[in-house]
């Protein structure tokens, strides 16, 4: 679904990341994690196209994403960031329907998947009326998600999105999210620095570290075969786990 060529990024002369060449499987959920400034999101924002990466190509159904048809890709794409990015003048309506209204959706077309996301996402129907700052935390995620889905795309990215929620409200979120990715069967792709997350989500996991692929693959070989000292360490500062 997506493949990643040697993508290399530099802010101010600081190397963000250094010639990643990966692929992330159809109708899986590969999950990106990795310690504060490893590059994990820096990757997100490339695949979105809000960041140009100085060197390196992007395929999306084995077709090169370039400055002339990002556009269009960016309507396949889902994106979801921490605290859900909501426009604050905007009801939570108004944020799910945004992109639809743009794309010059009927009304009606509009209204039935309003419904149907509500119901996939458990958002009563009236918190739509609200702004975002009426609304919790883990409401606020929901909306968010309800908005990266409006436009049915084939690809989710998520951001770190669960990141500032408390445990509680982190707990069932995981849980209603697990049910939606099986249910969709979409691509995804989740930012996270829990370990336990990733494990939790994960078909697919890779580690970064100071820009690079340290080790990817199932949660299993990062547990049996650590591929360097630093996986080990990052396992172990994560309480719960470790290696052997």
């Amino acid at each position: 679904m997506i493949r990643l060529s040697n993508i290399s990024k530099s802010f101010n002369h600081n190397l963000a990341l250094s010639e990643i060449t990966m692929e992330f499987p159809a109708s899986k959920t590969s999950v990106l994690i990795g310690p504060s400034g490893c590059g994990k999101s820096t990757l997100i924002k490339i695949i979105v196209g809000l960041i140009k990466p100085n060197r390196g190509k992007i395929y999306i159904d084995k077709i090169e994403v370039t400055s002339q048809n990002i556009q269009e890709f960016r309507r396949k794409i889902g994106y979801v960031i921490q605290e859900g990015g909501l426009f604050p003048h905007l009801t939570a309506k108004e944020n799910v329907t945004l992109l639809a209204s743009y794309c010059q959706w009927k009304e009606q077309n509009i209204n039935q998947r309003l419904e149907e996301l509500a119901d996939l996402t458990k958002i009563s129907f009236n918190l739509l009326s609200s702004y975002p700052a009426q609304l919790s935390g883990g409401q606020r995620q929901r909306i968010s998600l309800m908005r990266a889905l409006m436009l049915d795309p084939d690809l989710l990215l998520l951001d770190e999105p669960l990141g500032a929620l408390d445990p509680m409200i982190r707990y069932n979120l995981q849980t209603d999210l697990d049910g939606i990715f099986k249910k969709l069967n979409k691509t995804v792709l989740m930012v996270t620095h829990d370990l336990a997350e990733a494990k939790y989500f994960g078909d697919h996991i890779i580690l970064m570290n100071q820009g690079k692929v340290i080790q990817q693959g199932k949660f299993e070989h990062f547990l049996l075969n650590p591929a360097e000292e630093f996986v080990r360490e990052f396992i172990q500062a994560q309480r719960g786990f470790s290696t052997r």
